[in-house]
């Protein structure tokens, strides 16, 4: 077996990691691409579970004329149908999966269940948690800091467009400086758009330590895992 870093991560993607260059839906190659990598992790005997946002269906500020709470459902249901095409995608490349939905929807997932998640886990499934936290007001980044909490990972893979944390948005400010490793402390007190504040002070409290790269290479997941030294390290 390779050496890895890690045994249980909890691998955090958004919704538009999946979308590739369409911005919306789900692109049959991209989510290929990541699942290919997912399978290789998973073959290096790594438990893997996954939180996969909406954004590519629904993003809470499209409703701005709706009441929040019903935007954010809407937001909730647009995660599930990501977390089924992650679980159809792995299953087609004979990975295991479990996908476990904080809202009930019997007939096409598990109602999330630590235990079982956990049990899951170790029988080499992957498990993808979907709804978020199954309440309004919170993101999915808040989601990933929970289940990896719950179900005690050693590390959040913060998969992302770009390939760390900046000083600011390199995108719009050429003179950015990326870091190499910062502090949940200094992610707060710098207000860097990383997580959320929600999420973010969740891992400094439980001590996850949480890293930072690009997915538009995905075998980024699989370099991580075995330690190489890219993105950026937060603890």
């Amino acid at each position: 077996m390779d050496e890895i870093k890690y045994k249980r991560v909890l691998l955090k993607l958004s919704g538009e990691a999946l979308a590739g260059n369409n911005k919306t839906g789900v692109y049959a190659d991209v989510i290929g691409k990541i699942c290919d990598e997912v399978k290789k992790v998973v073959d290096l005997g790594v438990q893997v579970g996954i939180v996969v946002g909406g954004g590519n269906f629904w993003r809470g500020r499209y409703g701005h004329q709706m009441e929040r709470t019903t935007s954010d459902y809407m937001g909730m249901l647009a995660t599930t149908m990501n977390g089924l095409a992650l679980q159809d995608t792995l299953e087609a490349r004979g990975v295991k999966t479990r996908l476990q939905t904080a809202i009930e929807m019997r007939q096409i997932a598990e109602p999330y269940i630590k235990r079982k998640a956990i049990k899951h886990l170790e029988n080499g499934r992957v498990v993808i948690f979907s709804c978020g936290t199954g309440n309004p007001y919170f993101t999915t980044d808040t989601a990933a800091a929970l289940r990896a909490a719950e179900i005690d990972a050693e590390v959040i893979l913060l998969a992302k467009t770009i390939d760390g944390v900046y000083s600011a948005d390199p995108k719009v400010d050429p003179t950015a400086i990326k870091y190499d490793k910062i502090s949940y402390l200094d992610i707060l007190n710098q207000d860097l758009k990383v997580m959320d504040s929600t999420a973010t002070s969740l891992c400094k409290d439980n001590n996850i330590p949480l890293r930072v790269f690009a997915i538009e290479d995905p075998e980024n997941i699989v370099r991580v895992v075995k330690g190489e030294n890219i993105g950026t390290v937060v603890e």
